[in-house]
């Protein structure tokens, strides 16, 4: 299979791609654009989805704007991290690519959220999308992420607690109680090498995260604290399959709120898995959303 790197210039910015398989916008099977989530986590965790490519279609992953390998902006002021600006730089990543015409996205996480942002567009060349393990409301995602606290040892709850209140959630004891939730409902098998690579470019630049989201996943203090687009499923048009895990921390009923309102949309809970299927169930993953593809072809 052919692997080709570039990167995009557009807007003043630079976005690093990589291409798995041969990229032929006359090919047979429609070629997969893979977003990210975090915001800000890079590609790297998501290299497993890119495997969809082993039957010869071609997979897109990309660095979103302020991580990875694409350009990082510290200095830039809160209000330039919007979907907004991320929703440019998919229609962009399209054009550069010569696929805007014929295209799927496979989001996850926030790149779902991404992803159906993208579709509310109607974009003429969107053929299908899969929103894996991501809500329409991030007020329901905070609440319910505070209801699987809840289930957390008395003590990393106390632990959770303290350093939010004291503004102190940088401190190594806050990240070991994070831990214990991410065990539960971010990944429940070890982490592989390409979750690592994530989780350590957060770390050394947590702009995006930090600014978009916050400091970990249900204390979401960021400029999507109010972000929710529940209301607007309805009108999404493009063929949709929806994929979760049953201890995933984007919950069922998270998602159930998506699978109601958008038309049509299919829904696959994976048993074994947490907020990561394509991980922790990968074989099962990679079948499933090829059966979905191959729809839309």
């Amino acid at each position: 299979m052919a692997d080709d790197e570039g990167r995009m210039e557009w807007g003043g910015h630079e976005t690093w791609y990589r291409v798995a398989g041969e990229l032929d916008p006359g090919a047979p099977q429609t070629p997969v654009v893979i977003c990210h989530g975090g915001p800000g986590a890079a590609h790297d965790y998501c290299e497993p989805i890119a495997d969809l490519s082993r039957s010869g279609r071609a997979c897109v992953l990309y660095d979103q704007l302020g991580c990875g390998q694409s350009e990082h902006l510290p200095g830039a002021p809160a209000d330039f991290w919007t979907p907004g600006l991320f929703k440019d730089e998919l229609v962009e990543l399209t054009r550069h690519l010569g696929i805007a015409g014929r295209y799927a996205v496979v989001g996850q996480s926030w790149g779902g959220m991404l992803a159906m942002e993208h579709a509310l567009e109607r974009p003429p060349g969107l053929r299908g999308m899969v929103v894996a393990d991501s809500p329409a409301s991030m007020t329901l995602w905070v609440s319910e992420a505070n209801r699987l606290r809840g289930d957390l040892p008395p003590d990393v709850q106390e632990t959770l607690t303290r350093h939010e209140e004291a503004g102190t959630t940088d401190d190594p004891e806050y990240e070991e109680a994070v831990a214990v939730f991410y065990e539960r409902h971010l990944c429940r098998v070890p982490m592989p090498d390409c979750v690592q690579r994530s989780f350590a470019q957060i770390a050394a630049d947590p702009t995006v995260y930090h600014t978009m989201n916050g400091p970990s996943e249900f204390h979401v203090v960021g400029s999507l604290k109010e972000w929710d687009i529940t209301d607007r499923l309805g009108e999404i048009t493009t063929p949709t399959l929806l994929v979760s895990g049953r201890h995933d921390e984007a919950t069922p009923l998270i998602v159930s709120e998506i699978h109601e309102r958008i038309p049509g949309a299919d829904w696959v809970i994976f048993e074994e898995s947490s907020h990561m299927p394509h991980v922790e169930e990968p074989e099962l993953f990679l079948e499933t959303v090829e059966a979905f593809l191959r729809t839309i072809d």
